[in-house]
């Protein structure tokens, strides 16, 4: 299992920017692909971004293309999100999750098991 720590949530204001951070530990970073989803109140958790486990395939969810970027340095165990642009809908708390590389999917939200952090709050609001 991996153990996942984000942080860098907060309250801005519409149109601001945020950059989450997510720090692996446990197993071969190297290993997983990884994503952000998130989970708004009353709403299901839903696909944001993902990466593959080199960085060179990225995907993203329509509503985010354009305004968000996930990366990541396998140096550090880390994977981030760079938020932009922000709005009230993108209120939410975000989760990172490690998966296994070959259910990275290039389209969408990964396949299978995944490994979750405890999550970070972001909201947007003037």
């Amino acid at each position: 299992q991996v153990q996942l720590v984000e942080s860098g949530g907060g309250l801005v204001l519409p149109g601001a920017s945020l950059r989450l951070s997510c720090v692996a530990s446990g197993r071969t970073f190297t290993n997983y692909g990884m994503a952000w989803f998130r989970q708004a109140p009353g709403k299901e958790r839903e696909f944001v971004a993902g990466i593959s486990w080199g960085g060179r395939s990225t995907a993203y969810v329509d509503s985010v293309k354009g305004r968000f970027t996930i990366s990541r340095d396998n140096a550090k165990n880390t994977v981030y999100l760079q938020m932009n642009s922000l709005k009230p809908e993108d209120t939410a708390v975000y989760y990172c999750a490690a998966f296994r590389r070959e259910y990275y999917n290039a389209y969408g939200a990964p396949r299978g098991d995944k490994d979750w952090g405890q999550g970070t709050q972001v909201t947007v609001s003037s």
